[in-house]
């Protein structure tokens, strides 16, 4: 189960909206190709629940984290930013710091468009190793590639293999939905993460 792998999960916080999905995807790819497991709030849809408490647990069973500081602009709806993801990632950083021994040992990779534009909303992170993706796809799967190579027991796929790997898998996406009855415009977080999943499993011997 998802919840057995704590070494292995990688906690996503980023937008989870349609400007945003590319890069979500990619990431999402990436992730499962470099041998670990993704793990965000949109596995859940549990009306019962306080939302919130539900991040906290998936948090806790995470012992990785990718958070996407991009989104800061106001929104043209509201007029205000978005905090969600800089709430995501201090209670990361919480657990982290004030949690038991197995939480202490999280980490993480935080993003944002260019590397120090961070230090002009959230200053309290400087000194951490913020990588910039630059809403490029090819980037951001090299960046978490890069990321995780440091955490993984065995050797993983380079991020220009692993972008080749994505094509393919892209390629192939129209005909995987059509044998499973999806429509690929309707792809919810708990379609799209087992259809990678299987085809990496199907595909494991192709680099």
């Amino acid at each position: 189960m998802q919840r057995q792998k704590y070494n292995e999960n990688v906690f996503i916080n980023c937008p989870f909206d349609a400007t945003y999905k590319p890069l979500f995807d990619a990431m999402v790819f990436a992730v499962y190709d470099c041998g670990f497991v993704t793990r965000c709030a949109l596995e859940e849809d549990d009306g019962s629940r306080i939302r919130v408490q539900k991040i906290y647990e998936i948090i806790s069973e995470c012992r990785l984290g990718i958070h996407d500081l991009s989104r800061v602009e106001i929104d043209e709806t509201t007029r205000l930013p978005r905090f969600n993801m800089p709430l995501e990632l201090g209670a990361f950083l919480g657990a982290k710091y004030f949690g038991s021994n197995k939480q202490k040992r999280k980490a993480c990779l935080i993003l944002d468009v260019e590397k120090y534009r961070y230090q002009r909303f959230i200053s309290d992170i400087a000194g951490q190793d913020i990588r910039e993706h630059g809403n490029d796809v090819k980037i951001m799967i090299g960046v978490v590639r890069n990321w995780l190579r440091g955490y993984s027991e065995k050797s993983i796929p380079s991020g220009g293999i692993i972008w080749n790997r994505y094509q393919a898998f892209k390629n192939n996406l129209p005909l995987l939905c059509k044998e499973l009855n999806l429509n690929m415009r309707e792809l919810i977080y708990n379609d799209y993460a087992p259809l990678v999943s299987d085809w990496l499993e199907v595909n494991s011997h192709w680099r």
